[in-house]
């Protein structure tokens, strides 16, 4: 496997991975703890999950694969709920699948073609790379909000107490 390649797998995979932690909190959360607010400048886990739907979709689906940018960020932040469990986790699914078939489409020959979401000119690496980071970054807020709402560990490391668990792939 080649370089290209090998960061599109992976980018692919961690993408998923981090889709279905976040489903994992959100299974452990009411749809009042997913909409909670400490104060008006902090942003929901739904605000978060609306808003990571829309980062994936724009940067991935829209500016690699071609499909019009329908993005109107200040509705991911704007909402204060009357989107259930469900319909959130559906969201993030679709745009993840959406994303991860663009991704996984993609020739490496054209990862450092050019590309411009939101105005910033990068290359398509650059845009992969960035949606995975961002994306990496809103699961952790949402996993550190829902261990704060549900005083629970979530028990995504719970391999690395065990011996062999130095044999195992990185996360």
């Amino acid at each position: 496997m080649d370089c290209g390649s090998a960061f599109l797998e992976f980018s692919t995979r961690k993408l998923r991975q981090l889709q279905q932690r976040i489903g994992e909190c959100l299974d452990r959360l009411s749809e009042e703890q997913i909409w909670a607010r400490g104060h008006e400048q902090e942003n929901a886990v739904g605000n978060l999950v609306l808003h990571l739907s829309g980062n994936v979709r724009q940067w991935v689906t829209a500016a690699i694969g071609g499909k019009p940018d329908i993005r109107v960020r200040d509705r991911e932040f704007s909402a204060r709920g009357g989107i259930s469990t469900a319909d959130l986790k559906a969201r993030l699914d679709a745009v993840v699948s959406e994303a991860a078939g663009v991704m996984e489409g993609l020739s490496p020959d054209r990862l450092l073609d050019t590309i411009t979401p939101q105005g910033y000119q990068v290359t398509v690496l650059e845009g992969i790379y960035h949606v995975v980071e961002h994306f990496s970054l809103h699961t952790g807020q949402i996993m550190f909000a829902t261990k704060m709402l549900t005083g629970q560990d979530l028990g995504f490391y719970r391999h690395l107490a065990r011996e062999s668990a130095h044999s195992e792939k990185t996360p």
